[in-house]
């Protein structure tokens, strides 16, 4: 399964939860969060964590003949990375001859998790990989990893995987491999409909003895659009305020400046500050068009600009998380509400010229 969906919709939440399951059912939980790491990083990150599976599933005095073979193919694998082992990996093992030696990412890892897969039944225990931010992981590496967890499957093996990242994910995995749409299920969550929002606020105020008036929880459904992250934010501002066990329509306004500052100085700010004059004043155009997907050719217009000059800027933001394409040619914000931040924080569109970044581009 991989988990779809915007920026401050609980995906990272959901992944809590089930490890929280696995554990209850104790399996053994690997936890990553991908970056935007070499292949190298990448191997050297799966060897520690692999390594730790394999020693949570049993001391090594009481580890079967499968996992033996498993450390044999992790030690390999470590190998892989540089002759001397950039992971300590804290046993005398020979590496496996054949296996997890082949100098392909793809196959590498398919031979280390089936190997991990066999220990694992061996135990009759069951293995799940959760990976956050999955969009981050290299094309090489989400190729790899897709490889490797169709392998299992044919070979009935008890490990499975659970992916995080933002709407675009589904779109790059069918691109990595064209079985993975049957492989995987891509479920995708969003903002909270109607009563689901007001339930959200209602009910853990309720629980401490306050009540939010109807108008007031429309109001913070309306203003927060449901968003789960935005909610909680919304409660927080809202709280302090109330000066009795009723929290009223008033009250929801009059946080209304707290719950946009506090957003705007941290969950939107950081996102903002990690880019380029060009790269602002291209998410500021897009906001000024509107909350929804936007042709790349009408952002360029309203910059003045032709779209083969800004498609570059376009893909950064892209890389950045920033933007995701939900249809061909459109271009849409990866956090809610994105659009309504520009708008505040540069109330005019100013488009840096391009001459200098022409010229240098020519030179090159």
């Amino acid at each position: 399964m991989i988990i779809t969906g915007l920026r401050g919709v609980g995906k990272t939440v959901l992944l809590g939860e089930f490890r929280d399951i696995a554990q209850d059912q104790e399996w053994i939980v690997v936890e990553l969060e991908a970056s935007k790491n070499d292949d190298q990083q990448f191997r050297r990150t799966l060897v520690s964590q692999l390594k730790s599976a394999l020693l949570r599933l049993s001391p090594r005095a009481r580890w079967t003949e499968a996992m033996k073979r498993a450390a044999s193919v992790l030690t390999s694998f470590n190998m892989s990375v540089d002759p001397a082992g950039s992971v300590q990996l804290g046993w005398d093992i020979e590496a496996a001859a054949g296996f997890a030696d082949h100098a392909d990412l793809g196959l590498d890892l398919t031979d280390v998790l089936v190997s991990l897969g066999e220990a694992a039944q061996s135990k009759e225990v069951g293995i799940v990989l959760l990976i956050d931010e999955i969009q981050f992981l290299q094309v090489r590496q989400l190729e790899a990893l897709i490889q490797a967890v169709h392998k299992l499957v044919q070979r009935k093996l008890p490990v499975t995987m659970i992916g995080a990242g933002l709407p675009q994910i589904a779109e790059l995995v069918g691109d990595a491999k064209s079985y993975a749409e049957r492989l995987f299920k891509f479920p995708r969550i969003g903002n909270l409909e109607g009563d689901d929002a007001g339930r959200a606020l209602a009910e853990p105020a309720k629980a401490e003895g306050v009540e939010f008036r109807p108008d007031a929880l429309q109001m913070a459904v309306r203003i927060t659009g449901g968003y789960p992250y935005f909610i909680q934010e919304l409660g927080y501002a809202v709280w302090p305020i109330a000066s009795n066990n009723t929290i009223t329509l008033e009250d929801v306004q009059d946080a209304r400046d707290v719950y946009e500052s506090k957003l705007d100085g941290s969950f939107f700010r950081v996102r903002l500050d990690r880019t380029t004059p060009l790269q602002s004043a291209y998410l500021r155009a897009m906001a000024g068009l509107g909350p929804e997907p936007q042709k790349a050719a009408d952002v360029a217009q309203a910059m003045g600009r032709n779209s083969t000059q800004l498609g570059p800027t376009r893909a950064e933001l892209i890389g950045m998380g920033l933007l995701y394409t939900p249809d061909h040619g459109y271009a849409a914000f990866t956090v809610p509400h994105f659009d309504k931040f520009m708008l505040r924080a540069m109330p005019e569109l100013i488009v840096p010229e391009l001459r200098a970044r022409r010229g240098q581009s020519q030179s090159t």
